[in-house]
């Protein structure tokens, strides 16, 4: 059953206005989740509803230039350093240190934030069907589904068939109108992604391909982490996921059937059960 959602508004890292969702007691153990490249935080639905329920104080954010939150406009904008920057002010809204739970740029972000630019200050990590090490073939399908329609999409219905095109392991929504919170419609009444096209026009995170500061950064993550592969993914092999869990001091690991990259998405409940279980263990609520 959803949980009663309060928005926030938090200036980042550049001055730059952040819109978050929080749901729960903000004095129980926190939770921050962080969306994929072209997400937005509605993507956590579901997760951040049973999070609170269950009684933690779990917050979703909409990453610079995606979602409601503000698109900024200087180059290197989208590097992973400044969605690291923004994470850490966002942080400053916990009572205690919360768990960071990513999905694949979230997940990068707060690999790169918890091992590199905050070291102890998450108190757990979940890394969402990423690590320093991805297919090259199931990043080029990303990114040609993002940019694939510039001009934008005449029809949520036009939209629904997209995705469903791309995702592979879900059944086509049949709710066109709650595609709508994901999308912006422009004034030519066509549909485009909520999210600022800077971010994968060449201004994106480059440190995406720098796997040796990645790795470096995996191993200095001292608290509890869990690396989470969707089973069908083309982006995350198993190879690459146990590679991560290698590094990762105190890492574990697990592969959800059925899922795709899009982890969260494709198996709700089989995702949200693993991640308690892991916090229940790593955070335990009070």
């Amino acid at each position: 059953m959803p949980v009663n959602t309060r928005r926030l508004e938090i200036k980042g890292a550049d001055g730059n206005l952040l819109i978050a969702d929080a749901r729960g007691d903000a004095s129980a153990p926190g939770v921050l989740l962080l969306h994929g490249g072209g997400q937005t935080r509605h993507a956590w639905g579901g997760t951040a509803d049973r999070l609170a329920a269950a009684g933690r104080y779990a917050v979703s954010l909409d990453l610079r230039g995606h979602g409601e939150s503000e698109w900024v406009e200087f180059p290197g904008a989208y590097g992973l350093e400044q969605f690291a920057a923004d994470l850490r002010v966002v942080m400053r809204r916990f009572e205690r240190p919360p768990a960071l739970v990513g999905a694949s740029l979230g997940g990068l972000t707060s690999l790169l934030f918890a091992g590199e630019q905050a070291p102890g200050s998450a108190a757990a990590v979940v890394l969402v069907d990423v690590a320093p090490r991805i297919e090259r073939e199931g990043a080029d399908r990303i990114t040609a589904f993002m940019l694939a329609k510039p001009e934008g999409y005449e029809s949520l219905e036009e939209v629904a068939d997209a995705i469903a095109e791309y995702t592979r392991n879900r059944s086509r929504t049949r709710n066109l109108e709650s595609l709508r919170k994901n999308l912006r419609e422009g004034p030519d009444g066509r549909f485009r992604w909520h999210w600022d096209p800077r971010f994968v026009g060449g201004e994106g995170p480059n440190e995406l391909t720098d796997r040796t500061r990645l790795d470096r950064a995996a191993r200095a993550i001292e608290v509890p982490s869990l690396v989470v592969r969707g089973r069908e993914s083309d982006l995350l092999s198993v190879e690459g996921a146990r590679e991560l869990v290698d590094l990762l001091p105190q890492g574990e690991f697990v592969d959800v059937s059925g899922a795709g990259h899009m982890v969260a998405g494709d198996r709700n409940d089989v995702f949200t059960r693993a991640v308690s279980e892991f916090l229940d263990r790593a955070l335990p609520v009070e």
